[in-house]
């Protein structure tokens, strides 16, 4: 495998408001958990839809990565130009910061939001341009945003072999747990 999306939960799904929150340190270790053996089998690029959550703490993640696996290539593809113009300032600053680090930023739609077409359109294209999805998604804890991606990748995987790897609340827990043994 040589190109894995990664995407998942937004903050607010998970109920982080907080970018100091915990919990995005334990999901960030997750990924890493995951991603770590895929960069050794050959994994060149991780590929996220940029949005708020999951998808830039992987950022982060690979970002982190790049240290130990320099040949390992991070890109963020949006669904419309400008997606964090709404956003609060902290968080444009945050994300302009991780754009800067980025190998590749993209927009599928080359103008604002102006409909659900552009989401479909980008889901389509991360679909079609990566071998594999790791999704961080846990529908005991209910549905959330990354159903959709979870559904299409299971389909391309019974269809192409897609690979679909992914992170649940027990992964995440197990890695809270882990850590706080190592503290007591």
């Amino acid at each position: 495998m040589k190109t894995l999306l990664v995407t998942g939960y937004r903050a607010h799904e998970l109920g982080i408001f907080d970018r100091k929150h915990k919990g995005i340190e334990y999901i960030k270790r997750a990924i890493a958990a995951k991603l770590v053996p895929l960069i050794e089998e050959g994994l060149e690029w991780v590929i996220t839809p940029g949005q708020f959550g999951v998808d830039l703490w992987a950022c982060e993640t690979a970002i982190e990565l790049k240290t130990t696996y320099p040949h390992l290539k991070l890109s963020i593809l949006t669904a419309y130009s400008n997606p964090e113009e709404k956003w609060k300032d902290d968080r444009k600053e945050y994300y302009h910061d991780l754009l800067k680090k980025v190998d590749y930023y993209g927009a599928v739609s080359k103008q604002p939001y102006s409909g659900p077409w552009q989401f479909k359109a980008r889901d389509e294209l991360l679909f079609r341009k990566t071998d594999g999805i790791l999704l961080v998604y846990d529908e005991d804890s209910g549905e959330g945003s990354p159903k959709f991606f979870k559904e299409t990748a299971l389909r391309k995987n019974a269809s192409e072999g897609y690979r679909y790897i992914s992170i649940g609340q027990d992964d995440i827990q197990s890695i809270a747990e882990e850590s706080s043994y190592r503290y007591e």
